[in-house]
């Protein structure tokens, strides 16, 4: 009895220890757990602040770009205020220049009915004056025979006024003959004088004429010398327009009252074909052309030469070229047919080839070759 009374000792120290080191584990799992979410979200907060600096620092560049841009704005709303101003003054301008031009080309219509009336009026007083030559001529011829008459009836007079002082007897038949010879001689005289005065009158009246000829051709010179000025103004306009439209091209130049292209712009080695950037320069030509040539009055008869010039060196002979002649027309010709496509009437050009005898630089070297391989324009009349 006393051997089972006796109390076993409780041993409850493993288990307290395991229980213990389980709470540890618990807890340092807890930690590492809670340590690994602050790295996380501290890494996540680094990202954000960095994030959040380069969004600042955008930001700042972008409001800097947006003030730039709202200065640059405002800059350009005057520049366009200013040239807006500009358009509406050369639009004034060219208002009262088409309305000049326009005035101008009446002024010259006008003219030019006057100058057909009076070209018909000089050709009206040319025949009259060949007629009154004519009539002075058969005048002249007619009064010469009548004071040949006249002389030889004066003589004849003269011979029966001898015969009858000679005769002693005067009878009636002889005086009353006498006195028809008279009066023939008297008559013949007045026709004579009267031939005489009309002479003088055809003479006064051909004077005349001639005067006013000559002043009738004074007048058709000066029109025509104006219409050459016209020409010439509308020459100059061409020019200086043509001048800007290519004044990027440094190879262009002008000699006297020609342009000067020279053939590596529009073609290749011994072609007449037009590379791209030849048919874009004969294009600006043709644009330029058109506006000028809308301003020129219709009874202005004007055209564009276009000459085609080589170096002095032959060509390989082929079946389309057997020389520079053939080489140099077929490039002028090319540049025809391109205007022509750019709606350029085929009447207002002329195409000419003068292979290489016409050089600008005598010169044997390869500068003065490619500067002798040229097209030259020239704005001229018919």
């Amino acid at each position: 009895m006393a051997t089972l009374r006796r109390r076993i000792p409780l041993n409850i120290w493993p288990a307290f220890v395991d229980a213990t080191a389980s709470l540890l584990m618990v807890v340092v799992f807890v930690l590492l757990l809670a340590i690994l979410g602050h790295l996380v979200l501290s890494t996540a907060l680094t990202d954000r602040d960095q994030a959040l600096s380069q969004l600042s620092t955008r930001i700042s560049k972008l409001a800097e770009i947006l003030s730039l841009e709202k200065a640059e704005t405002a800059r350009l709303e005057k520049l366009l205020a200013v040239r807006t101003a500009n358009l509406e003054q050369a639009e004034s301008r060219i208002t009262a220049q088409s309305q000049t031009i326009k005035e101008k080309t009446v002024s010259l219509s006008q003219r030019d009915a006057t100058i057909t009336e009076q070209k018909q009026t000089i050709t009206d007083q040319l025949e009259l004056l060949e007629t009154l030559r004519i009539d002075i001529a058969a005048l002249t011829a007619l009064r010469d025979r009548i004071q040949q008459e006249l002389e030889k009836e004066i003589s004849e007079h003269d011979a029966v006024k001898q015969q009858l002082q000679q005769e002693t007897e005067l009878n009636i038949e002889n005086l009353a003959q006498m006195e028809l010879l008279n009066r023939q001689l008297e008559e013949l005289r007045q026709q004579l004088s009267a031939l005489s005065n009309a002479l003088e009158i055809a003479e006064k009246d051909i004077a005349e004429k001639q005067t006013t000829i000559e002043d009738l051709g004074t007048r058709l010179n000066t029109a025509l010398a104006n219409k050459a000025q016209l020409l010439q103004k509308y020459r100059s306009e061409f020019f200086g327009r043509l001048r800007d439209a290519l004044s990027k091209y440094p190879d262009i130049r002008i000699e006297g009252d020609r342009f000067v292209f020279p053939s590596e712009l529009l073609f290749e080695s011994g072609s007449d074909r037009l590379g791209v950037g030849g048919k874009q320069q004969v294009k600006q030509l043709a644009t330029t052309l058109k506006e000028i040539a809308a301003l020129i009055p219709a009874d202005i008869d004007w055209i564009l030469r276009i000459d085609g010039h080589t170096d002095k060196r032959p060509i390989l002979k082929s079946e389309r070229f057997q020389s520079n002649w053939e080489l140099s027309s077929a490039r002028a010709i090319s540049i025809v047919r391109e205007m022509i496509r750019n709606n350029i009437p085929p009447s207002r050009m002329a195409a000419t080839g003068f292979s290489e005898y016409h050089p600008i630089d005598p010169q044997e070297t390869e500068a003065a070759y490619a500067r002798n391989r040229r097209i030259e324009l020239k704005l001229t009349s018919r």
